[in-house]
């Protein structure tokens, strides 16, 4: 059934009006299905005769007929070679028992030896005996073997190859399920590592918060109180320095000072030694605002 639609697919289809409604080609058409089913001892399904089934059947049933011919010239030369050869062997058999070579006269061990050098020959698929049609099979059978082997050998080495390359695969799959097993053993850990950071960067976060706000807030104090960018920690420095030379300018000062709470009671002496001190006193805190007032307006 493939050789027919293999065959039909080479036919090219024609389909016209006037020949889709053709009675000559409805008739063969039923005549071929008809005689297909009587064969296989079935009856004729019923179908619709469109154009379209009667061209694709009218198709299949030339390509059938022409197929079924072609196998019966076959048939009927194989036919007239087998009653050539069965003559040919009636003449070999006659010659054989006139020269007393018949089958029936010879010893079991010749039929037997002839019997092997038949199927030999059909084994080597050759017509005759003749030595030479044996060389040549058995050379031919050489080389075929020479092909095989070298197929064989090819084959083994691709074979050896695949099976390097899959125990190498496999050595690669063991290591790849340790590793597995190892990071999946290793996940516990992680998690609880990786739930501290986080607990740890929720702390941060929050101290973070905290720091900018305290930092806002020293800012706006430092605002309020006039603190600028002008004030840093050398400028501080020397007006500490400052300090100082003036602590150490007036500690004479404040001792003198002190050293009149010794004085006799006298009350005009005294009063008068008070009134020089505190001049010297207020001379020295205007001083000490003189110099800050230099100090700040260089800064500035």
């Amino acid at each position: 059934m493939s050789d027919l639609l293999s065959g039909v697919d080479n036919l090219s289809v024609t389909e016209t009006k006037s020949g889709g409604n053709d009675a000559g080609r409805i008739a063969e058409v039923k005549a071929w299905l008809a005689s297909q089913f009587d064969a296989a001892g079935k009856d004729v399904p019923e179908f619709e005769y469109t154009p379209r089934n009667i061209a694709h059947l009218y198709n299949l049933a030339t390509v059938s007929q022409a197929k079924t011919q072609a196998a019966n010239i076959v048939a009927n030369d194989f036919r007239q070679k087998a009653v050539e050869y069965r003559a040919q062997a009636a003449r070999i058999r006659e010659i054989l028992e006139n020269v007393g070579l018949a089958q029936e006269s010879l010893p079991s061990n010749v039929v037997s030896s002839a019997q092997v050098l038949a199927d030999v020959a059909n084994l080597l698929n050759i017509r005759d005996t003749e030595l030479s049609s044996f060389l040549v099979a058995m050379g031919d059978l050489s080389l075929r073997k020479t092909g095989v082997e070298e197929k064989r050998s090819k084959v083994q080495k691709e074979s050896k190859i695949l099976l390097d390359y899959t125990r190498k695969a496999i050595a690669r799959l063991t290591y790849l399920k340790r590793t597995l097993t190892q990071l999946e053993d290793d996940v516990p850990p992680c998690e609880a590592q990786m739930e501290n950071w986080r607990t740890n960067l929720a702390v941060m976060a929050s101290k973070e918060r905290q720091y900018l706000q305290q930092y806002s807030n020293y800012k706006s104090l430092l605002n309020r109180v006039g603190y600028n960018q002008d004030i840093s920690h050398g400028m501080l420095v020397e007006m500490a320095e400052h300090r100082q030379d003036l602590e150490k300018k007036t500690k004479p000062i404040m001792d003198t000072l002190r050293s009149y709470q010794d004085l006799p009671p006298d009350k005009a002496l005294a009063t008068l030694a008070i009134e020089d001190k505190k001049r010297q006193y207020a001379d020295a805190e205007k001083y000490l605002e003189d110099v800050l007032h230099s100090a700040l307006t260089t800064t500035d």
